[in-house]
């Protein structure tokens, strides 16, 4: 798993959540073929228009027709001028639409995404929704509407052959040329825009992990090895893109050169054309402008096949991520309603992707409603993932999961998470104020509720020493707040709407003694009736609960009412020390 590239080769079929958008925006790309249509019949007309001026008005010095054609001229140019930003207009507005549509689904499924599932670096995964503009950035291309224009291709090599005769063959030679060339670079850059995904993953994983953690950088001096870190990343995603950039350019450089070429080839089969009066000196002129012309649409393929190599690279990678199964059942699932708050664990065994054990091993438990539980144990000793599994957050590999009776796969996430609340190891504050962390994810919590859970949390301490309160806005994560208040807020979070089933692991950690022990009483009250489990190393912890179980090496060693747990893991202790004083 671990020498699997993070970035692959694009399949072939195109996923619903993209083809949906596309197809949904149908009509305004029509819009847009209809004006690359005119705009290319408005180039046939320029090139006409040359010609007649050259071989009808000043042969004859018809002044007047200049003015007509002048005039007819100009009406084209605005009209042209005005499509061509009409075009840019549907082109972009399109573009927007399948963005903002296929946003909406990939990042909702990365948040419905399974944990166990994922793959890569916090990083990795915000670079790979920015591979999302690149995305957003092909549909909303102008060098999209250049499909329009290879039709166009073929029709002015006939404009040419009927104005010019075999003067059409110097074009016609220029153009499959052009498209071997760059067709010959597309393997090449097929790979090459695929690693350069991947190196920039890499150098977003970087970044992310240096910016989030950058007080521990700090303080452990590790400064440089995040700099070259950094530099090597760096250097290895500018190496691929000059290389990727280089032969994307082989395509766009020779359709320029072969439109030089075809342009001097026409001029010069045309003169001898010219010479034997088979071709007039204004078709010869209007010839060598379509010869340009039919082949500048081809620099323009170049760059969108170039365009569609790095949009399908990334168009795999999303789909990658879209194809992973998200949490919950497929179909129908159960919303609960009114749980009791009784809890289950019927020979659950579950190993993280990569762990050599698993983390928890055949554990069977079963939590009355309102009973208070407590989960101790070494550090590693699977605790804090048996919490995470009445969460719904892993689904067992064995064994089941119940809720009231009911299979927690069977049930829809976000009914189960209001009705099983949480303070996790290291809580998570997010931007926003603080009333709006407290009521995060429960819309009908109202302000006599979120001050409530706040006074019983202990928020309100703080809270009214602070400037705006609970108006005060949190940004990066709670920063600027310190360790026990983060935990508060995120204690009033999970109190708020009173939910019958209450996880805390580790919730008063970074707590002083003084205000845990306060914490502690108000909690008492607090919780009575409802479910509590509790993963702790912190003594002053259990007097929230009656039962005590022991957690090691992911199977449960002891469980049973607090004091005679506790008596026994005391003598065990004692019995230890005293082995190892005789040893």
């Amino acid at each position: 798993m671990a020498d699997e590239p993070i970035v692959q080769v694009p399949g072939k079929r195109l996923a619903d959540w993209l083809a949906d958008p596309i197809r949904a925006n149908w009509r305004t790309y029509s819009k847009v073929a209809l004006a690359a249509t005119l705009i290319n019949l408005f180039g046939l007309v320029t090139a006409l228009f040359t010609m007649t001026v050259y071989d009808r008005v000043v042969p004859n010095a018809a002044f007047s027709s200049l003015a007509a054609l002048s005039i007819g001229l100009a009406i084209i140019v605005i009209f042209d001028f005005g499509l061509k930003l009409l075009r840019a207009y549907f082109v972009d507005h399109a573009g927007m639409n399948i963005d903002r549509e296929v946003g909406e689904r990939v990042f909702g499924r990365l948040i419905e995404m399974r944990l166990e599932l994922r793959k890569g670096s916090t990083g990795q995964l915000t670079g790979l929704m920015r591979e999302l503009e690149t995305m957003r950035d092909f549909f909303a291309s102008a060098t999209l509407a250049a499909v329009v224009d290879v039709p166009f291709i073929i029709i002015t090599l006939i404009v040419v052959a009927l104005i010019g005769g075999w003067v059409v063959l110097v074009p016609a030679i220029m153009v499959p040329i052009v498209i071997l060339v760059g067709l010959s670079a597309q393997p090449a850059l097929q790979r090459l825009s695929a690693r350069a995904m991947e190196e920039g993953l890499q150098k977003q994983s970087v970044l992310v992990e240096t910016v989030g953690s950058i007080e521990a950088v700090k303080t452990a001096g590790a400064r440089h090895l995040f700099e070259q870190r950094w530099n090597r990343a760096v250097d290895g995603h500018a190496h691929v893109s000059l290389r990727q950039r280089l032969i994307a350019s082989v395509g766009t450089t020779f359709a320029t050169s072969a439109a030089t070429i075809s342009y001097a080839g026409v001029v010069i089969v045309g003169v001898f054309a010219v010479a034997d009066n088979r071709l007039t000196l204004g078709g010869l002129i209007a010839c060598s402008i379509l010869a340009g012309r039919a082949i500048a649409p081809l620099t323009q393929i170049s760059q969108l096949v170039s365009r569609i190599t790095a949009t399908r690279t990334a168009y795999r990678q999303v789909r990658e991520l879209m194809e992973r199964p998200p949490e919950g059942p497929d179909t129908n699932p159960i919303e609960l309603a009114n749980p009791l708050g009784a809890i289950e664990l019927r020979n659950v065994s579950f190993q993280y992707p990569g762990a050599a054990t698993k983390a928890l091993d055949g554990v069977s438990l079963a939590i009355k409603p309102g009973e208070h539980v407590a989960l101790i144990g070494r550090v590693g000793s699977g605790k804090s993932t048996l919490a995470r599994m009445v969460l719904g957050l892993y689904p067992p590999q064995d064994g089941m999961v119940l809720l009231d009776g009911l299979d927690i796969a069977q049930l829809d996430p976000n009914s189960l998470r209001k009705s099983v609340s949480s303070v996790l190891q290291e809580p998570s504050l997010f931007s926003g104020t603080i009333r709006e962390n407290i009521a995060l994810g429960r819309p009908k919590v109202d302000d006599e509720e979120m001050l409530r859970s706040a006074r019983i949390s202990g928020t309100d301490l703080f809270a009214s020493r602070i400037p705006r309160g609970y108006d005060m806005r949190l940004v990066d994560r709670g920063e600027g707040l310190s360790g026990g208040q983060r935990q508060s807020i995120a204690i009033a979070r999970a109190l708020a709407g009173k939910p019958p089933v209450l996880v805390m692991d580790e919730p008063t950690s970074a707590m002083d003694a003084q205000t845990e022990a306060d914490l502690i009483d108000r909690l008492k009250d607090e919780l009575k009736g409802r479910t509590l489990i509790a993963v702790t190393h912190r003594q002053p912890l259990l007097a929230l609960v009656d039962r005590v179980i022991i957690v090691a090496d992911g199977k449960i060693r002891a469980d049973g009412p607090r004091d005679e747990v506790l008596a026994q893991l005391a003598q065990g202790n004692q019995q230890t020390r005293a082995v190892e004083k005789k040893s």
